[in-house]
């Protein structure tokens, strides 16, 4: 695993831990990802689509392995601490991934249903600009939604606004949804921007 992404992380109310083979139950996560009771809707603006067998979740599994181990992002099984409704659940799934030439990170995030209106995402964001400027020295967040989502575009725009960033625009056939290409609003935080509006989400990496 590469030394510079975090093996966990722990904000005020989520513990994030990293997937891979050894640490995650695929079996469990297949049955997320494929039959959970809403999971078209929950994908309905995603890259990906439920998973049709357990091997599809390990391949996934495998891949964003080699990503982690080269340093090149991050994906972790996001879980309600003590005191949440769900505590220990998986909850969803979050990761990152880093353009090095570019001193960018571009976020992705996804949860189940039941989890969702909690505030989660922000606090997932808080976290991950700590991992993208303190730990990495990146210049840069990005995170980009579908234009037809208004749910997580407003939550996009509640919590990059809170960081002291901004929406820069809409970039047309960005990412594929389903077979079809999809506009995406693209939003921003720059480090000087993040250091002068730091949230008081306390965040914990190891």
């Amino acid at each position: 695993m590469g030394s510079l992404v975090p093996e966990t992380i722990e904000t005020d109310r989520l513990r994030f831990e990293v997937i891979r083979p050894e640490t995650v139950d695929v079996l469990e996560l297949y049955e997320i990802c494929s039959s959970d009771p809403e999971i078209d809707e929950i994908t309905e603006y995603l890259t990906w689509d439920p998973h049709e067998t357990p091997n599809e979740t390990l391949e996934f599994v495998e891949r964003v392995t080699d990503r982690c181990e080269s340093d090149d992002g991050a994906a972790y099984l996001i879980r309600p601490r003590a005191g949440e409704d769900g505590a220990g659940e998986i909850a969803g799934e979050a990761g990152f991934a880093v353009d090095w030439e570019k001193r960018t990170m571009t976020l992705g995030v996804w949860l189940r249903k039941r989890f969702w209106g909690r505030g989660y995402s922000g606090e997932r964001a808080a976290a991950f600009l700590e991992v993208a400027f303190d730990r990495l020295d990146l210049e840069l967040v990005a995170v980009c939604a579908d234009v037809e989502n208004e749910r997580s575009n407003r939550a996009i725009r509640t919590y990059v606004e809170d960081h002291g960033g901004r929406r820069d625009g809409l970039v047309r056939n960005w990412v594929v949804i389903g077979d079809d290409p999809a506009d995406c609003y693209r939003y921003t935080v720059s480090r000087s921007e993040w250091r002068e509006n730091r949230s008081d989400v306390n965040v914990s990496l190891e």
